[in-house]
């Protein structure tokens, strides 16, 4: 992994900062590279109960890096291949937002300061996010000349509706981390001297649910976005039975009777 995504693993919360801090964390080759690589592994690490994405330098993520999109514009350089691979390419490099939608295991999106365009898409991605109150939030793209990418249409439309999306996507206006959370697009908002501590008391309590019932409630959402009643009804079925059949409900339910908390472990 390039020293431009560092990775750390801390009581089961595994936590990948993008770290390109002169540029706002604008997104790479190889912080992609490094993404692609860490997510599928975390998500099959049993020791590891939620996985968080932050950046650098207090910023989450700018986004795709527009300096290189200018440069290579100017030179009239196309990428030297068709059309058709430019797709294959960048579809292959947006399975990140899927992996941390679709894992079997809680993400948090810690976003300190400044998240646009792919960066945002990213963030969105996420099961919860949690954002400094000043922090500048934009979809970006429509200021660049760019459709955009990464799910964020996707992910916004589901989060704050499609006339709202459509606003956010077309104007590219700036929210603060307050605004989004009044829309609903941040879990929670707070000042730069309590972003660390709520942050840090997220990742613990995401990582301290039964791992395995939360993956499958990840499922049932996820279908329950684009599906009918009788295809939720279907997941649940499934995922309701799997579930009895895990380590933590059989002591959460013991502890239910015994009248105390329950400790899950994540199986």
């Amino acid at each position: 992994m390039s020293n431009e995504l560092i990775e750390t693993i801390e009581n089961g919360i595994a936590t990948l900062t993008m770290n390109r801090p002169e540029a706002r964390n604008a997104l790479t080759r190889d912080m992609m590279s490094g993404l692609l690589e860490a997510l599928p592994r975390l998500a099959a690490d049993r020791t590891v109960r939620a996985v968080v994405i932050t950046g650098a330098g207090g910023a989450f993520c700018a986004g795709g890096d527009v300096k290189s999109f200018a440069d290579k514009a100017g030179d009239g350089e196309q990428g030297g291949y068709d059309f058709n691979t430019k797709v294959d390419d960048l579809r292959s490099r947006m399975e990140v937002s899927r992996y941390l939608y679709e894992m079997p295991k809680p993400t948090l999106a810690v976003i300190p300061g400044p998240a646009a365009g792919a960066g945002l898409s990213i963030a969105l991605a996420c099961d919860m996010r949690v954002a400094l109150d000043t922090a500048k939030i934009t979809t970006a793209f429509s200021k660049v000349g760019l459709s955009g990418d990464f799910g964020g249409s996707y992910f916004l439309t589901h989060l704050v509706g499609a006339a709202k999306a459509r606003e956010l996507y077309f104007t590219g206006d700036v929210i603060t981390g307050a605004k989004a959370l009044e829309l609903g697009i941040v879990t929670k908002a707070a000042s730069a001297e309590e972003l660390g501590d709520v942050a840090a008391a997220m990742a613990e309590q995401l990582a301290s649910l039964p791992t395995v019932a939360v993956g499958f409630m990840k499922k049932n959402l996820n279908r329950a976005a684009s599906s009918d009643l009788s295809g939720a009804l279907d997941s649940e079925a499934v995922h309701m039975i799997s579930t009895f059949d895990t380590d933590d409900h059989k002591g959460a339910a013991k502890a239910f009777v015994e009248k105390r908390a329950p400790v899950f472990k994540g199986r």
